[in-house]
């Protein structure tokens, strides 16, 4: 479903500035994988992301979704095979717009525009179903403004959003970091019901690395740009993390300098 082929992205390069981020970066996900990312600050975790996505154009390398090269697609092209959820509950969603009206751009998106009405009853039906089954109350609130919501509320229906229309692929950029614990954890069973339950090929960066290893069913660990350890299956499911922060150690050669993860386990 994703073929990353030794993409390398530097930025500002020739300057004082000048930061590789990604170093010969390869990677496949193959159809339904559930991958999590754990790493450093710095260590090329968004800027894959950001890559996939198009935001950023890679300096070399190919990256290749569902069989069809998009390299050189711009962002809004790539939008067709992508869903994604940033960390920032604000991003993501028209705050001045009712709950129904943000999924019903959701669900057109890709679409050619037409004359036709709006929301139409069945539609909104499909909206309520949806939204009862994240236990929130927000089937109740259609017409509400989406920036009346909480945070956690808001990121939930930027879930829903992104994978109504069942993309190609699924990119989670840190989308629980920003929630309180308890809010945290009910999203984030909210996005295994949804990826489980449709099969999303996802991708989901994380600060946490308890959820690296109890999602999902492969963990990759990047470092400097690159992925220094790729586990799946069994062997990640026995995982510990204390085993994390030792594989860091042998790969990277360093000791693992990330405070927001080591205080997040």
């Amino acid at each position: 479903m994703l073929e990353v082929k030794s993409i390398s992205k530097t930025f500002n390069p020739g300057t004082v500035n000048e930061k590789q981020a990604l170093r010969g970066l390869s990677l496949t996900l193959n159809d339904g994988d559930f991958v999590t990312v754990i790493g450093g600050n710095g260590a090329g975790k968004s800027t894959l992301l950001n890559a996939i996505a198009g935001t950023w154009k890679v300096d070399e390398g190919q990256i290749i979704i569902d069989g069809v090269d998009v390299t050189k697609y711009p962002e809004y092209k790539r939008a067709v095979f992508l869903g994604r959820v940033f960390q920032d509950p604000m991003n993501g969603t028209a705050a001045t717009m009712g709950i129904e009206e943000n999924l019903a751009l959701a669900l057109r998106r890709g679409d050619k525009r037409t004359l036709k009405k709006g929301i139409v009853s069945a539609e909104r039906r499909l909206y309520r179903d949806m939204l009862a089954k994240l236990g929130l109350g927000l089937e109740n609130r259609l017409t509400s403004k989406v920036g009346l919501l909480s945070g956690g509320q808001r990121q939930a229906l930027t879930l829903l959003m992104a994978t109504l229309k069942k993309p190609k692929l699924l990119l989670l950029d840190e989308h629980t970091a920003a929630l309180d614990p308890k809010t945290a954890a009910k999203v984030l069973e909210t996005t295994e019901n949804i990826v489980n339950q449709d099969h999303l090929t996802t991708l989901m960066i994380t600060h946490n690395m308890k959820d690296a290893i109890h999602i999902g069913n492969r963990l990759i660990m990047m470092n400097n740009g690159q992925i220094i350890f790729d586990v799946a299956g069994e062997e990640k499911k026995k995982l510990k993390v204390e085993d994390l922060l030792r594989k860091f150690a042998e790969a990277s050669g360093e000791e693992f300098a990330n405070d927001r993860m080591l205080l997040a386990n």
